[in-house]
């Protein structure tokens, strides 16, 4: 039996129950990782509350993201061995001391990489990875509007796009998030709840607008995120921190300028191994190259996941949050 935290019933934080669970052997293609570290993030609390259904049914351990060390192989794994460092994003299980995982959902960690590290960017990082080098792909001089740019995606996604040579515009909900969000790579920050953004984002750009809008908001920063967006420009709608975006006439898209708009997730654009382990390895060069910093800033024990969820929800943490076994 190992400590992990379980929802029994879909609800509010008070749902997360810490308790002892069974952790089998290993099955095929399976392995076994003693947790380190587990990210907090907030497509767990869409599985919490019951806006993303189960994939296994109640109860469940909460969690989609770790790093630890692999404790036991099962048959037919051949590239994982006992006493490999790996980070992981996968559907649930991850807050727990130990888990099985999918042999082939495993990325070994660079030793520049630490375990807490991994955990608090192997879901944000690599989603940031794919939203800016494959769903749109930011270039030099390109105008890029970022929602929530103090929060777990948006400072990695900051530095990255500064480093790209992005243009950044963030938005976020407080001064002391605009120092920070300025800190990781942000050229202007918009205070979202005191100003009109697409009139600032206008002003900023000199009426160009940006090519590409990265909204992890989702309701509280739709339909206003399009008129943000230059003709022929991208809106990425890839959270919903503030609820879902409604359905919406999509010949709305055409009035604001022929715009197209998707709403990727890391899963499809991480479904081969391949592609996995490119995204992953993208990520660690820019890291352990010092290029984007992984702002690890709460740090929970794992019994203490329910204010964790309750932090993030409120808008009360910036960077990264990590529970600790």
């Amino acid at each position: 039996m190992v400590a992990a935290v379980r929802v029994h019933k879909t609800g509010g934080p008070d749902v997360l129950t810490y308790e002892d669970v069974p952790v089998a052997a290993p099955g095929p293609g399976q392995i076994k990782i003693r947790n380190h570290a587990s990210g907090v993030n907030f497509i767990d609390t869409y599985f919490r509350s019951g806006m993303y259904p189960s994939p296994v049914g109640l109860p469940f351990v909460s969690g989609n993201e770790g790093a630890g060390e692999v404790i036991a192989v099962g048959p037919g794994v051949s590239d994982i061995k006992v006493g490999d460092r790996v980070g992981y994003v996968s559907a649930l299980g991850a807050y727990a001391a130990e888990r099985l995982l999918p042999a082939d959902r495993a990325v070994k960690l660079p030793d520049k990489i630490s375990y807490e590290q991994a955990a608090g960017m192997m879901l944000k990082g690599m989603t940031v990875q794919y939203l800016l080098r494959r769903t749109y792909k930011v270039q030099k001089g390109d105008n890029v509007l970022i929602h929530a740019a103090a929060g777990g995606i948006g400072l990695i996604a900051c530095q990255w796009a500064n480093y790209l040579g992005a243009n950044v515009i963030g938005t976020v909900g407080s001064k002391d998030k605009a120092e920070l969000a300025k800190k990781n790579g942000a050229h202007h920050v918009i205070l979202y709840r005191d100003e009109d953004f697409a009139a600032r984002v206008k002003e900023i750009t000199g009426g160009k607008l940006c090519q590409v809008v990265y909204d992890g908001v989702g309701k509280a920063t739709f339909p206003a995120s399009l008129d943000c967006i230059q003709p022929l420009g991208m809106f990425v709608s890839f959270g919903s921190a503030s609820g879902p975006i409604d359905a919406f006439n999509i010949n709305i898209l055409q009035t604001k300028g022929s715009l197209f708009a998707t709403r990727p997730t890391l899963n499809t654009y991480a479904a081969k191994r391949e592609d996995l382990l490119a995204i992953a390895n993208d990520l660690f060069d820019v890291v352990a190259r010092g290029v984007v910093k992984i702002p690890v800033n709460q740090k929970y024990p794992l019994k203490d996941a329910q204010k964790a969820h309750r932090d993030l929800e409120s808008r009360h943490t910036t960077g990264s949050s990590i529970l600790l076994p």
